[in-house]
This record gives C-alpha cells, sequence and structure tokens, in this order.
C-alpha cells in the first residue's frame, strides 16, 4: 500500500492563488484568443505545483516527489533501512509578498514535520506534517512500527 502525503505548494499561499487567478483568466481568455493557451499553461503551473512523499509500506521505500502541475511526480525511491531513525521538528516558515505599493503581506505557517534521519543522524527527507505535536506523536508510533524503525 503506498500513501500520498502532500506537504507544502511549491511557491507559497500568495503564488498558489495567483496562479489559479491566471489559469482561470487563462481558461476565460481562450475562448477569444489562443495566447489563453499560454495563460492557462503558466496558472497550472503555478497554481498547481506542490510537493509531497510517497511511502510504500510493503516494499519499504519513501519517495519525496515534486508534483508538477499537480500531478507529474518526480523524484526517486530511497529503500528504507534499519539504521534510519524518525523524528519530530517544529517548523515555523514565513511566506512573504509585496504589492507594487511596497506594502508587505507575511503569512506564518507552524506546523510539525515527521523527519526521516540517515545512520548518522542527518535528516534526509520529510515524511509527513501534522498540525499539533500530539498528532505528530502518534503518527510517528504509527510509521516508525509500520516501517520497522527506531524513533529518533
Amino acid at each position: 500500500m503506498i500513501t500520498n502525503n502532500k506537504l507544502d505548494k511549491s511557491f507559497g499561499p500568495v503564488g498558489t492563488t495567483a496562479g489559479i487567478v491566471i489559469f482561470v483568466v487563462g481558461i476565460i481568455t481562450i475562448f477569444s484568443s489562443i495566447y489563453g493557451l499560454i495563460l492557462i499553461v503558466l496558472g497550472a503551473f503555478v497554481g498547481f505545483t506542490s510537493t509531497s512523499t510517497f511511502i510504500d509500506f510493503e516494499q519499504k521505500r519513501i519517495k519525496f516527489s515534486n508534483n508538477i502541475f499537480g500531478f507529474i511526480t518526480t523524484g526517486k525511491w530511497i529503500p528504507v533501512v534499519a539504521s534510519m531513525k524518525i523524528g519530530i521538528e517544529e517548523s515555523n516558515v514565513t511566506w512573504s509578498a509585496f504589492s507594487r505599493g511596497n506594502r508587505s503581506l507575511d503569512i506564518e505557517q507552524k506546523d510539525f514535520r515527521i523527519v526521516l534521519y540517515d545512520a548518522d543522524n542527518r535528516e534526509m527527507l520529510t515524511l509527513m506534517k501534522t498540525d499539533s505535536m500530539e498528532t505528530a506523536k502518534v503518527e510517528m508510533e504509527k510509521l516508525s512500527t509500520q516501517l520497522g524503525l527506531f524513533n529518533g
């Protein structure tokens, strides 16, 4: 069984919103001009590109993926070995955008990430994100038993 854990939008919340608006404008414009196709492709790329992690529990492998246009997955599978560990990290990300009038829009995202570490305790990739520490602990226990790993 393969699970898909969605992580982040590649261009942030402001870029995603702008991309979706450009996509919709492209759909409306395509009826009057062929140049609307350019807006559709550009808007779909910016609006729907995201990152996620695929976990294959049966074959014990993990893939970090950039989902281009929201459905074209990239990345390679990494086998899970017994020397790897799982841990929790708190993530504080602030997305900033500036208007033409030089006003800033700051959007803060605080969450907890379940992270895979190698044998030397170096961070390899993010497995999952959750909203609270309690949920992260429960999910970490679940993942560690399913993959046969120790908690870091």
